[in-house]
């Protein structure tokens, strides 16, 4: 009996994964283990592996479709061996793959969902993943062609061959665009609609309303947020809007620091085959202080703060449009050595994609450094569920006062933002005294 190949569920956020490409034909055999497909999720590209062994019989997505996570996405089992043309639906056999061009209506504002329901609201049509491809590309409104197939299906032929007709009466404007529109005194024909054959949503009115001042031009280009662009601002809205975050800024004298790393780097490579860097001195100092300041080490859990035994100290890393935070675990107990192999070697994961979902999981806190550019300060995010981010900027060097004397330092700006609903202000301070304190004297971690 054929075995179903189902898009995998890899993280508690996951809702859909793309299909990037799979490494296998129709017809191929397949063994247990074997690479079978390749997906992209919120996080990080992943090679799934078959956990059946046969002959891939179907393939229901193309690269680039989304599909929702515990769909069947294709099917394993003997040569020869008979399967439904159509991906198995959610009720009455209606496919239920999500594919790209459907997918990029699915993920549309609410505002354009609920302009689609008023029109359609109890009108759901039966159609196959094509048609609805189809429809999608032409423009063509479903519940409007008559469909060939058993029970009314609608299949890809009947939507291209009602768009030929020339029948197709797609509204121009919605209901909820024109509500908006009237309240506004926008005249409809006066927005241009980003739908199928220019139609309107209400979000083209309210753009409308935004870029009608005088200073206001034609976009240079508009890009749909999908993917990490997506997650990433979703997270941070939910971060920003959840959290009531307050920052603390200090700076520190690096002086001793940098003598200490160019005392180690030698070494350190020699033995990891890496480079020592500023990010892994911050990021043991940080540990440090964790350790001494455990309500820093903290995260909310509904009505409950958990303080955390482990010190795993998460590290943001910019991708090519997103960004990642790649987690090292038991951070506390890792000499720099290790801390810059592991630190190295999740950058590189991260930037080519290649991160396992374990990587990104357990994190208690979190450095954003930003050292590498004109950067002196910022106002970090917090990584939630975590409580605390810290945010580094570059050494530069300043005049400051040194045992009565003015002196040129190499001075670096540290930034704590935290959760005011787990961290007070002093617990704050003092931990980010303490940080100040390791990094001023750092081969007190030596010891």
């Amino acid at each position: 009996m054929a075995k179903e190949v189902f898009m995998p569920k890899l993280s508690s956020t996951m809702e859909a994964g793309t299909l990037l490409q799979w490494f296998k034909e129709e017809g191929d055999s397949v063994e247990v283990g074997d690479p079978l497909f390749e997906i992209m999720t919120d996080k990080i590209n992943i090679e799934v592996e078959a956990y059946e062994e046969g002959t891939l019989l179907k393939r229901y997505f193309k690269e680039d479709d989304e599909v929702p996570v515990n769909h069947v996405i294709g099917y394993i089992g003997e040569k020869g061996e008979e399967v439904a043309d159509e991906p198995p639906g959610e009720s009455g056999g209606e496919g239920s793959g999500v594919n790209q061009s459907e997918a990029a209506a699915a993920s549309e504002p609410s505002a354009q969902l609920n302009e689609e329901s008023e029109i359609h609201k109890s009108d759901k049509v039966r159609a196959t993943p094509a048609a609805r491809r189809a429809a999608k590309e032409e423009g063509v409104v479903l519940q409007e062609v008559t469909g060939s197939g058993p029970k009314g299906r609608v299949h890809e032929a009947d939507v291209k061959g009602f768009s030929q007709s020339g029948k197709t009466s797609r509204p121009s404007i919605t209901p909820l665009a024109r509500k908006v529109a009237e309240a506004e005194g926008v005249e409809p024909g006066d927005v241009q609609g980003t739908g199928p054959n220019g139609k309107v949503y209400r979000r083209d009115v309210e753009s409308s309303l935004r870029g009608s001042g005088e200073n206001s031009g034609p976009a240079a280009a508009r890009v749909k947020m999908e993917g990490i662009r997506k997650i990433v601002a979703k997270r941070m809205v939910e971060s920003k809007t959840t959290a009531p975050h307050v920052t603390l800024t200090s700076e520190v004298d690096m002086t001793e620091a940098i003598k200490m790393r160019e005392q180690l780097l030698g070494s350190i490579e020699k033995k990891t085959g890496f480079r020592l860097s500023y990010t892994e001195i911050i990021m043991k100092a940080a540990a440090h202080a964790l350790k001494e300041h455990p309500g820093v080490n903290a995260s909310l859990d509904g009505e409950y703060i958990v303080y955390h035994d482990e010190v795993n100290v998460g590290l943001a890393v910019a991708v090519e449009n997103g960004l990642l935070v790649p987690v090292v675990k038991n951070a506390d107990g890792k000499g720099l050595a290790a801390l810059t192999e592991n630190c190295k070697t999740l950058g590189k994961a991260a930037r080519e994609n290649k991160l396992k979902p374990d990587e990104m999981k357990g994190g208690t806190f979190t450095i954003s450094n930003l050292g590498m550019y004109a950067v002196d300060a910022f106002t970090p995010v917090i990584n939630q569920p975590e409580s605390a981010i810290l945010g580094v900027g570059r050494i530069q060097e300043k005049p400051v006062g040194v045992n009565g004397q003015i002196a040129l330092r190499p001075m670096m700006s540290v930034s704590l933002s935290f959760d005011h609903r787990v961290i007070d202000g002093a617990p704050a301070a003092a931990f980010l005294t303490d940080l100040k304190s390791i990094l001023e004297q750092p081969f007190e971690l030596l010891v």
